[in-house]
């Protein structure tokens, strides 16, 4: 059953300033989500308390749940109350016998991140307030705190339960062995609840030792344990084993002695009769979490036991949120935008938390990022705080292979990396591009050049030469760590390491002289092509790269560069065109690289290896330019003039057939193509213009006015990929993807099409808080459906590029070689509502809020800065349209207060 939302309701409304939403509708939409979690801890939890609580893929607490799980499955959290035969109350509202009495009201409120409940029934004569969170401060447990007040005129007594079905394995015995790993249970009864070790974790490849205990404990708010404790689902159900009526509530049947080993866990815990007085309260606490420690889970249960503890720890946890979610505070006169934004805001360190598989839409992969995601969450935490971030972009760079590629699957540790999730031999080609732009960033922002200059080792496993060929003579005792052939781990600087990224792919070409696709690019779904695709699009961002890197090492001020030896052969001068000579070059490289490195190393001079990068970053762009732009036709007369219309094509099949252009009498275009052409500077002004033509005539959404990944191609694309077998508009075939859109209006920015740009970066907001369509909780969902619904949400990587896109370009407030850059592109959207808008961000380690007067409302392309005061003081300026405050200027601020930039434009 679809639930729509009238068009003149909304989901949720924002209440005050800091991210808080109510709504009193929510529990009508049955797989909508949301997430809590720490470092230890990743829960998912829905109005109605359905969802999963887990620690990794081998271990959660309930069972592993997947969007439709939440509707059509039975186990869930659950609070009863019993108050006689004919009056049994479920104050989740999950209760088969709920159906047939007078339904509850309703309200949802939440934040970062919490979620509090209220459902009051008059028939029953009770109000619950079920508040739910995983505490910031790093117990492995999600409280969920029960308060039931007495709404009636009388005296009610009743018997109040908590039920909890466990599940306590790994999610891949949800189907496979069900019965047998519910065999290995060994379950407790504890003062307190029920705690399960279950004595292996169960995996034919090779069994393993459990050392994992789940458990579920409660107490009153005085302390006092539950009087009954129902460890298993059998005896908490009875034979009907219905945890809709579970006949230890319905019946009020004694606690029983039953063998409780080798069966299905239950936390049910059924506390002692209480009495109420009308409106008098009376609050439960269940803690439900995962540890290895004993001393632990007592710990815990001395940490959680009283009220005003657990009113402390929701307190610090509120609060720990709330700043991660100021990396940048925005006030820009339009409150709903500004909450939405601190929930983009925390959403990187969502996906660091969860990775990409730990939610119910997510329900791929087995945990971890993935390389991409890794680099790019990275960007919006450089921006609140980059030395923090240092070490980790420095051992990120041990992922990194020596034949170019890298390892798939980032671990929870700084540096752990996984050859790939599904030990399936593949690499993406985009790959490669990621960690010089998340550098470069990082070197703008401190001006610490000489971080390329710091060490790292290479990953190494069985697969060679792009994982074209295995190594046979590897063994898992040789590790995953590159070495000489003297047995020696080998270092090389991150500057070595980029290097071998981008020039092994220079020469990495198919027949018509672009990149391989190989596995696929940043498009997933184009995983089909993989003996003979090329990927224009994102050789056009390894044009970039090189140009970037040409422009770091002449900034670096080195005169020569330390390198492995082998990688002259990289820098060999051959016929760009030759396709066959580069293809042998490539070949001599793997060929003394595949199984070892020498260890030797060479000194090049710094100008000529600048000036060859840059001869490569030109040669791609220029083959692009004449080789990949398609006209429209025919082309369109208006007043006497040809309008150039038309878009660059992106992509070769399999079968070596161009993608995109007219085919079979329709026309295919896709988004990819034309973002990166523009983001790297390749499309020239006036194809920039005909391609937003384009876009705005095949791919913006009539409805909507979202821009689609694509057009509708009409039928399969076997020999691309899986993509164009999905249903149109959904996923990587034509949906609105926020990751593309974000970038798309990123390189608009950095063209100079702000307009342009705003309204693309703009329709994402505007369609996720158009929750008559999206029917979602302020996020950025990975993408829109043709319905306008928000799929995926929370765990994308479009939430860090529109973080950092706000910031960079909408602001325009940047790090340029470490100086403060202020260069605002700002539309007349922007001014609207308020003639002044700001910013709030920490650069070089000092707060600073950057107020932008537009009392004019002049918008982009018209207005100069005027006036600029630092701290109420006049800087003197040449009127222009940026403007930049050096490092120095900035460090000598004080560390101690707000430091305030006013900025005035006309």
């Amino acid at each position: 059953m679809v639930t729509y939302l009238p068009m003149d309701k909304t989901l949720y409304s924002f209440t005050g300033n800091s991210g808080n939403f109510s709504s009193a509708c929510a529990d009508k939409f049955k797989n909508l989500y949301f997430p809590l979690g720490n470092e230890r801890l990743m829960s998912s939890i829905t109005s109605d308390l359905h969802g999963d609580i887990k620690s990794g893929q081998d271990a959660f607490l309930l069972p592993p749940v997947s969007r439709i799980d939440l509707v059509n499955q039975r186990s869930t959290r659950n609070f009863w109350v019993y108050i006689n035969p004919q009056k049994v109350w479920s104050a989740t509202g999950v209760s088969k016998d709920q159906k047939r009495i007078k339904q509850d009201s309703f309200f949802l409120e939440a934040g970062l991140l919490w979620q509090k409940i209220t459902r009051q029934n008059k028939f029953i004569g009770l109000k619950a307030e079920i508040l739910s969170f995983v505490p910031a401060s790093g117990q492995p447990i999600e409280v969920m705190q029960v308060k039931l007040t007495n709404i009636s005129n009388k005296k009610m007594s009743f018997i109040p339960t908590a039920a909890i079905p466990m599940y306590c394995r790994g999610a891949n015995s949800i189907r496979d062995h069900r019965h047998v790993t519910s065999l290995l249970q060994r379950i407790t009864r504890h003062k307190f609840g029920v705690i399960s070790k279950p004595t292996l974790v169960f995996d034919e490849a090779g069994h393993r030792i459990n050392k994992d205990q789940y458990f579920v404990l409660g107490w009153d708010q005085d302390s006092n344990p539950a009087q009954k404790i129902y460890p298993t689902q059998e005896i908490f159900c009875g034979d009907s084993g219905d945890l809709e009526t579970p006949e230890a509530v319905f019946k009020n049947i004694a606690e029983q002695l039953n063998n409780i080993q080798g069966k299905e866990p239950m936390g049910g815990l059924s506390f002692k009769q209480v009495c109420l007085k009308p409106r008098q309260s009376r609050t439960y606490t269940v803690v439900m979490g995962i540890a290895q420690d004993a001393a632990e889970i007592n710990k815990i249960i001395f940490e959680f036991n009283r009220l005003e503890k657990v009113a402390d720890v929701l307190a610090k946890t509120k609060d720990s949120w709330s700043k991660l979610s100021q990396g940048f505070n925005v006030v820009t006169g339009d409150g709903d935008f500004d909450n939405w934004l601190r929930w983009v805001n925390i959403q990187p360190t969502l996906r660091k938390i969860f990775g990409c598989s730990f939610l119910p839409d997510h329900d791929y992969g087995k945990g971890g990022r993935g390389w991409r995601d890794l680099w790019q969450d990275c960007l919006g935490l450089i921006l609140s705080d980059p030395q923090k971030v240092k070490p980790l972009l420095i051992s990120s760079f041990s992922g990194v292979k020596i034949d170019g590629s890298n390892a798939t699957i980032i671990g929870k540790r700084s540096g752990e990396f996984i050859a790939d999730r599904n030990n399936i031999s593949r690499v993406w080609m985009d790959h490669g591009i990621w960690p010089l732009i998340t550098l470069d960033l990082y070197i703008n922002e401190t001006g610490d050049i000489n971080i390329l200059f710091e060490q790292a080792n290479y990953f190494c496993n069985h697969e060679i030469k792009r994982a074209k060929e295995i190594n046979h003579s590897w063994t898992c005792e040789y590790g995953n760590k590159l070495k000489t052939i003297k047995n020696k781990v080998y270092r090389g600087t991150i500057l070595e390491h980029l290097l071998v990224e981008n020039l092994v792919q220079f020469f990495n070409v198919g027949s018509h002289n672009h990149i391989r696709l190989e596995g696929a690019d940043w498009n997933d779904g184009l995983d089909m092509a993989g003996e003979f695709g090329e990927s224009v699009s994102f050789s056009a961002m390894y044009a970039q790269n090189l140009e970037t890197l040409s422009s770091l090492l002449l900034k670096s001020g080195k005169k020569k560069v330390e390198v492995a030896v082998e990688l002259q052969v990289l820098l060999k001068k051959i016929n760009y065109e030759k396709i066959s000579d580069k293809h042998k070059l490539l070949e001599e490289y793997f060929s003394l690289v595949s199984k070892g490195i020498s260890g030797r190393k060479v000194y090049l001079e710094l100008i000529k290896l600048a000036k060859d990068l840059e001869a490569k970053s030109i040669w791609i762009k220029e083959h692009i330019r004449n080789t990949e732009w398609l006209w429209l036709s025919p082309r369109l007369r208006r007043g006497g003039q040809w309008l150039k219309v038309g878009f660059f094509n992106g992509y070769y099949d399999n079968c070596k057939h161009r993608l995109e252009g007219k085919k079979s009498g329709h026309l295919q275009m896709t988004l990819t193509s034309q973002v990166f052409p523009i983001m790297s500077g390749l499309a020239q002004e006036w194809q920039v213009q005909s391609i937003l033509k384009s876009v705005n005539k095949y791919l913006v959404d009539k409805q909507t006015q979202g821009i689609h990944l694509n057009t509708d191609f009409k039928k399969e694309q076997l020999n691309l990929g899986r993509a164009f077998s999905f249903s149109y508009g959904e996923k990587e075939n034509g949906a609105i993807f926020s990751h593309m859109v974000v970038m798309f209006a990123y390189a608009l920015y950095k063209q100079g099409y702000a307009d342009a740009a705003w309204k693309a970066l703009s329709s994402l907001y505007k369609m996720a808080t158009h929750t008559a369509y999206s029917k979602i909780y302020p996020c950025l969902p990975e993408y829109f459906n043709l319905e306008g619904r928000g799929m995926y949400a929370y765990l994308t990587g479009s939430a860090s590029w529109f973080v950092f896109t706000m910031l960079t370009q909408v602001f325009g407030v940047r790090g340029q070689n470490g100086d403060l850059v202020i260069e605002p592109k700002l539309s007349l959207e922007h001014f609207c509502k308020n003639s002044c808008i700001s910013i709030e961000r920490i650069f070089a380690n000092r707060r600073i809020k950057i107020k932008f007067f537009n009392p004019k409302k002049v918008g982009f392309g018209k207005y100069q800065i005027l006036k600029i005061l630092l701290n109420s003081e006049n800087l003197l300026i040449d009127k222009s349209r940026y403007l930049i405050i050096t490092r120095e200027v900035i460090i000598g601020l004080s560390a101690d207060k707000l430091n305030l930039i006013e900025i005035h434009l006309g």
